[in-house]
């Protein structure tokens, strides 16, 4: 029913200084991971590829026009990016979907998310302003902010606009120049938007380049490359290690979002509804496809039986197919590479013990057949040193534990290398203050899961990652400070330390 039948493939060259180019290595292409179905054809580019985009934008960090726009024309390019966003929306919801399969309505949300964030950098461009201190009355200094330079920008195929507008929003907001790297899965949506960048005449060419490819291609070039002054990566800790061994060559500058294995923990004085809805939200949305995904439960032992009774009653409900369907909550996983993978930490967690208590298995009853489904997927009486407890599986696959008192929670919490974000629900100011200084995570969301908008900042603590995106603190990450020291005298002064 909901086919790509009729539906032309969408071919695409490489975005660089301004121009569509085609790269002599050939395409690759993405696929409906409901249908297998061919979605798009993008360039499967070499690393001179990559060499003409960052070339590209060093000419137009160093001799170009954007780093010097002053705050108010920034402001009005990034006000310009929103807007297209929002006017096209339908369309760029549809190819999100097609392309990375979540439901068409979650589409929608990340792309008017994405507008969020570019009018949040509209504004917050208007204030990188620097500070006057005073030593003595012929002695001042300037602290000022300048861009980074170029920024190399790698972007993962979960959430490919929305993870990509956190990064080029607050880069162009500082003034950089970018060579934006997407997804391999997920090549068309982000070069559609490519398209809308291109229209605004208003950001020079080179300000924003985009090269599809693979990662050890086109990632490893603009990581090694001594053109290229920053690299944020979002993606898997395994990759940021290698990128930060890579970047260590030259000591570029580097921002990591990296895994997470992310604790939702249950009082027994919450809300119990709010907090269900959550518990399910957050581990299943985009089938467990997302860095901060609630991949483990834990849930007070006073209410634990009666709170897992309703909460698999509602997991067996939950309505799974092609993301077009209006009536799918969860979509497919990525590729059947991920499907393998996810299928093979379910085999894991039976092998070591846990209790299976939903889901576990493949779907391909009817059109599933065509995709890469699988189950919601509940794990019981896990042990703490279980892989399913430990590693980040990227599916939707819940591992659930009972914890006595809040000292057990936090502790249960803090139980894995990772260390992104995590959920609490109580009622329980005292409480909820408590739980939420112990537990090591960059971001913890009390009674919600996710943030309502782009104005505070988020990364993580340990093997989640290094620095932080959205918010002010996004943005600084994206400058460099400079100290500049006046004598306000002709003569020289020795300073005595």
């Amino acid at each position: 029913m909901f086919s790509l039948a009729g539906r032309a493939t969408r071919k695409y060259k490489n975005y660089i200084g301004g121009k569509w180019v085609a790269s002599k290595g050939g395409l690759l292409r993405s696929s409906n991971p409901a249908t297998g179905e061919r979605v798009a054809e993008a360039q499967n580019s070499t690393e001179d590829d990559v060499r003409s985009a960052i070339d590209a934008a060093r000419e137009a960090f160093d001799r170009g026009g954007w780093p010097r726009k002053r705050p108010h024309e920034k402001a009005l390019v990034l006000r310009m990016v929103a807007e297209l966003l929002r006017k096209n929306l339908e369309s760029l919801s549809i190819l999100l979907t097609l392309e990375n399969g979540k439901p068409k309505a979650d589409s929608k949300g990340e792309l008017l998310n994405a507008a969020n964030v570019f009018d949040y950098y509209a504004t917050a461009t208007r204030h990188i302003v620097g500070k006057i201190p005073r030593y003595g009355p012929t002695d001042t200094s300037l602290v000022v902010y300048e861009p980074v330079g170029v920024c190399g920008l790698i972007v993962p195929w979960n959430s490919p606009i929305s993870l990509l507008s956190w990064k080029l929003g607050a880069a162009l907001a500082a003034g950089c120049t970018t060579v934006v790297k997407p997804s391999e899965y997920t090549p068309g949506i982000t070069m559609e938007f490519a398209k809308l960048l291109a229209s605004i005449e208003e950001l020079p060419d080179g300000a924003v380049n985009v090269v599809t490819g693979p990662g050890e291609t086109v990632g490893s070039e603009l990581v090694k490359n001594g053109k290229v002054d920053k690299v944020s990566f979002t993606g898997s800790t395994e990759t940021g290690k290698r990128i930060m061994q890579m970047a260590s060559a030259n000591l570029k500058k580097i921002n990591l979002e990296c895994g997470g294995k992310s604790a939702n923990i249950i009082f027994d004085d919450a809300n119990l509804a709010g907090a269900l809805d959550g518990a399910v939200w957050s581990i299943f949305r985009s089938a467990g496809q997302s860095c901060n995904a609630g991949s483990r439960l834990l849930i007070q032992d006073t209410i634990y039986n009666d709170f897992m009774k309703r909460f698999l009653r509602r997991v067996s409900k939950i309505r799974i197919g092609n993301g077009l369907d209006p009536k799918t909550e969860i979509g497919p996983l990525i590729s059947e590479k991920q499907l393998d993978r996810v299928l093979g930490y379910i085999e894991s967690g039976k092998r070591e013990g846990a209790k299976l208590a939903a889901g576990g298995k493949r779907m391909t009853d009817g059109e599933l057949r065509r995709g890469f489904f699988v189950q919601p997927t509940v794990f019981e009486e896990v042990g703490v040193s279980m892989k399913v407890f430990q590693e980040e599986i990227f599916g939707p696959v819940l591992c659930v534990l009972p914890f006595h008192d809040e000292d057990q929670a936090i502790e249960l919490a803090n139980a894995t290398r990772f260390g992104l974000a995590g959920d609490l629900w109580s009622r329980n100011l005292i409480r909820i203050m408590k739980v939420s200084q112990g537990v090591r995570t960059g971001t913890i969301w009390v009674n919600r899961h996710l943030n309502p908008g782009p104005e505070v900042p988020f990364g993580g603590f340990k093997q989640s990652g290094i620095g932080r995106e959205t918010g002010i603190e996004g943005l600084m990450e994206y400058l460099e400070t400079k100290h500049i020291s006046l004598q306000l005298t002709d003569s020289f002064e020795r300073v005595r330390r």
